[in-house]
């Protein structure tokens, strides 16, 4: 049977633009009770971020179960089923947890879907500014906002001097280190680093052009599933560990606006940051 990807982006969209709305309202009713402030994120199964996470997940999985029987689903929350159709969705309920219980408004749902293990569509929304991204495989990428749609297209910065850079950091100590040690080698090269703390949205931000290029180690499919799909449909290049990977291993995640990427792989080369970080 034939699989319409551009079917798949829009129930992506609908999928993580709802999850992102109720992230809002859970977000709200723990500030409004008191809960969030003294909350650890995700120190515990009771924890107040670790509860959002899991509504934002069940909400997404009952929608598939009745909409997408068949198909399998991983979730950074637990949710594990194997795919009797070829068609895989990877969810992330909310990346940038930590933004979360600050309330920064930088954290998003991010839905992306894969059939027989290749990324064809995705959706990354962050509820707080309104901007939903969605791709789909040769369709092209878009951002959508306000009721209005605009094409997505990566940079053409072609200077790696003077490019901007995304980067993250793990909640592991070691690793926190070599990481340390890999910008080092990497700032002095480029314009600057920005931390925003959302992989997925890092990601769309190389689909918008709002950064030049992006790397981090140790990151989940879950966290680059839908972002991977959608820098790439802008013209960016993006490689991953693949879907079939832990973060735990510690692989690189990293891309690039066409004009700097080759100049950038080499950097990030340079300052040791190709193999993986355990």
């Amino acid at each position: 049977m034939e699989i319409d990807v551009t079917q798949l982006r829009e129930l992506c969209a609908e999928l993580a633009t709802r999850a992102g709305q109720l992230v809002v309202r859970q977000r709200e009713a723990l500030v409004d009770r008191g809960e969030l402030a003294a909350a650890e994120t995700k120190s515990s199964q009771v924890d107040p971020v670790t509860v959002a996470d899991k509504a934002s997940e069940e909400f997404i999985v009952r929608e598939l179960a009745l909409r997408r029987p068949g198909d399998g689903i991983l979730g950074e929350e637990g949710a594990r089923t194997e795919s009797a159709t070829g068609v895989e969705w990877v969810i992330d309920p909310i990346d940038g947890t930590v933004n979360f219980l600050y309330g920064l408004p930088q954290f998003a749902v991010s839905v992306g879907v894969a059939v027989r293990g290749e990324l064809v569509a995705g959706a990354v929304c962050n509820p707080v500014s309104g901007e939903l991204f969605t791709a789909a495989a040769g369709h092209g990428a878009s951002l959508d906002r306000g009721g209005q749609t605009t094409p997505l297209r990566a940079s053409e910065a072609t200077d790696l001097r003077s490019a901007l850079v995304a980067t993250g950091f793990a909640y592991v100590s070691s690793r926190r280190a070599r990481q340390a040690e890999i910008v080092t080698g990497v700032l002095p090269e480029v314009r600057d680093i920005r931390r925003m703390g959302s992989a997925a949205l890092d990601l769309c931000a190389v689909a918008a052009g709002r950064v030049d290029a992006y790397y981090e180690h140790g990151i989940h499919p879950w966290d680059y599933a839908a972002g991977a799909i959608i820098a790439r449909e802008a013209g960016a290049v993006v490689r991953h560990p693949g879907l079939s990977a832990s973060g735990d291993d510690g692989g690189l995640t990293i891309a690039a606006a066409p004009g700097v990427w080759a100049d950038f792989e080499a950097l990030v080369t340079r300052a040791g940051g190709v193999p993986p970080l355990r």
